[in-house]
């Protein structure tokens, strides 16, 4: 496995590389978001991992510029910034996880493993979900409403596969934490709820029938209206 790490602190950079080595793992370093792009072209990378500041093009920037071509490649964040809306921003670029630094290596591991292994899991066997008037295209990563296209960020539309592929059953906030995240976000529960009020505003709020239901000290469910 071969990662890419955006990093301008030099010690800690060469701390990450010695240690991914040591791991089996091959990493190569750059230190500002323009070399991260020259570097990404010789390509055969399996992860990305960025800090967010970095010198002439910020880590929430390469990000949302990698996920413009590549919607598959996983990208963890590696950063001092530890505010619940940090941690939005940067999954709304495109983000998988976010680590917040000063962080044990170990658990750095953990998370690539985590990382890696969510995305060598086969593509969804059905490529086309429909529950009432919405239609989720898992192949292109893209959910219409009544014909109407519903513009999702990366965990808004991860969120929405999660509830649909449920078929109707509720989930609870561990289960969605599990599913999204691994159990490795600090502030993962607060966050469901962020984003499920995201995605009503996105899913029902335009229309009359609602598809996203709270079963209150249960969870939530996707499902058609009776």
């Amino acid at each position: 496995m071969k990662a890419l790490l955006m990093e301008d602190d030099l010690v800690l950079s060469k701390e990450v590389v010695h240690f991914l080595h040591q791991m089996q793992f091959e990493c190569d370093a750059v230190f500002d978001g323009e070399t991260f792009f020259r570097q990404q072209k010789s390509g055969g990378y399996d992860i990305y991992l960025l800090d967010i500041n970095v010198p002439k093009i910020n880590g929430l920037d390469v990000c949302k510029k990698i996920r413009e071509t590549d919607a598959t490649t996983p990208i963890l964040m590696l950063t001092a910034y530890r505010d619940i809306q940090d941690k939005l921003d940067a999954f709304n670029m495109g983000a998988d996880d976010y680590l917040v630094k000063p962080f044990h290596f170990d658990e750095l591991f953990v998370r690539i493993q985590a990382l890696l292994r969510r995305s060598s899991q086969p593509q969804e066997a059905k490529e086309l979900i429909v529950i009432g008037d919405l239609e989720i295209d898992v192949r292109e990563q893209s959910a219409k409403r009544a014909g109407q296209k519903i513009e999702l960020t990366p965990k808004e539309y991860q969120l929405l596969l999660v509830l649909a592929k449920a078929n109707g059953r509720t989930l609870s906030k561990h289960s969605i934490s599990e599913q999204m995240w691994d159990n490795h976000f600090d502030s993962n529960l607060n966050t469901i709820e962020v984003y499920i009020n995201f995605l009503r505003k996105k899913l029902d709020k335009n229309f009359d029938s609602k598809l996203i239901h709270t079963r209150p000290g249960f969870g939530y469910y996707l499902a058609e209206q009776a």
